[in-house]
């Protein structure tokens, strides 16, 4: 096997990429990677490994970190105080990570490419003086990893997915107990009465979705996240994904008071933002906003599944989710070998 690093997904052929990314997630999608580079505060390579034939194995995006925005992203809200890593290995946005491998490689051969990547990424972040992590691992992904690392895999966060059975939302509902049945009817027949609903793509609409993110994120006390940081942001994302980039979107006459920013990929919906005006408050906003709407287009497109991610656990248990952990691994820095900063 031969290991290489390069500089930009756009030096990568995208159906190559996506035979390996498919699988993983949204967050590892070339798309939103190839989208994620122009983000100023981390500077990307790509680690990869290739047989001999020159197909690709394997792949991890690596960040240089220089300023992280996001204090779930941040090694010192999450991690032990020994640790500090600027290199982040795999996803840097979405609490969704793995390391990316073919499908249908042998047990053997794919622990040897985690192995690569592994010393792939910490030679590269030996090269910049600090070490690197992976954080939001899947379980599976924590463990095929934990035994290459030193300390043991740290658990983070709970994932929520639901499972969208059927061919409908009827379908959703009687997968639901009795009890929840009816509660999702009352929900959607009383918010159905209060607002109305648009769908747009988010290139139609990021400036008034942003400022309304932007206050929504500082009212839960995020005040990094101010308007012109939150459009910037969405602007970013809907120039990488155009017609992919969903929003539905409830008005009052024509003010925006919610949004949820969404995506089809691969068999599943993923959630990527939910925003409204405490100001405007409507019977169920959040849960039809988060769960039911998303839910009617996961239908309409064909997804199996929505990823609900992370916080509000038990809400999303009790509308169908299955809750996963999520993990750190990360190493240390007399592994890493550090050079001088």
């Amino acid at each position: 096997m031969i290991t290489s690093v390069v500089d930009s997904l756009h030096d990568l052929p995208a159906a190559e990429w996506e035979h390996l990314a498919r699988p993983a997630g949204l967050y590892l999608s070339h798309r939103w990677l190839a989208g994620e580079e122009s983000d100023a505060t981390a500077t990307a390579a790509y680690a990869l490994v290739r047989d001999r034939g020159g197909t690709l194995l394997a792949a991890a995006p690596l960040y240089l970190v220089r300023d992280e925005p996001n204090d779930r992203y941040r090694p010192e809200t999450v991690l032990p105080p020994h640790l500090r890593p600027r290199v982040i290995a795999g996803a840097r946005r979405g609490y969704h990570n793995t390391p990316l491998t073919r499908p249908g490689l042998a047990p053997a051969d794919r622990d040897a490419c985690l192995v690569l990547l592994r010393d792939t990424a910490r030679r590269f972040a030996a090269g910049h003086g600090t070490t690197h992590w992976w954080p939001y691992l899947t379980a599976r992904a924590a463990t095929g990893l934990a035994p290459l690392y030193p300390g043991p895999p740290l658990h983070l966060e709970d994932d929520a997915l639901i499972p969208l059975p059927g061919t409908g939302f009827d379908d959703y509902v009687a997968s639901l107990s009795a009890r929840r049945r009816a509660g999702v009817r009352r929900e959607r027949r009383d918010f159905a009465a209060a607002l109305h609903v648009r769908r747009h793509l988010l290139a139609d609409c990021f400036e008034e979705a942003g400022a309304l993110l932007a206050g929504h994120q500082q009212g839960h006390g995020h005040d990094r996240d101010g308007v012109d940081a939150m459009i910037t942001l969405l602007e970013r994302q809907a120039a990488a994904m155009g017609t992919e980039a969903r929003v539905v979107a409830a008005r009052d006459r024509d003010r925006l008071i919610a949004f949820c920013l969404y995506y089809h990929y691969g068999a599943t919906t993923w959630i990527r933002a939910v925003a409204h005006d405490r100001e405007h408050p409507a019977p169920h906003l959040y849960f039809n906003l988060m769960y039911y709407l998303p839910i009617d287009d996961a239908y309409a497109h064909g997804t199996t599944a929505l990823h609900a991610g992370m916080t509000t656990i038990e809400a999303k248990r009790r509308r169908g989710a299955r809750v996963s952990a999520l993990y750190a691994v990360a190493d240390e820095p007399s592994s890493g070998h550090p050079g001088p900063r």
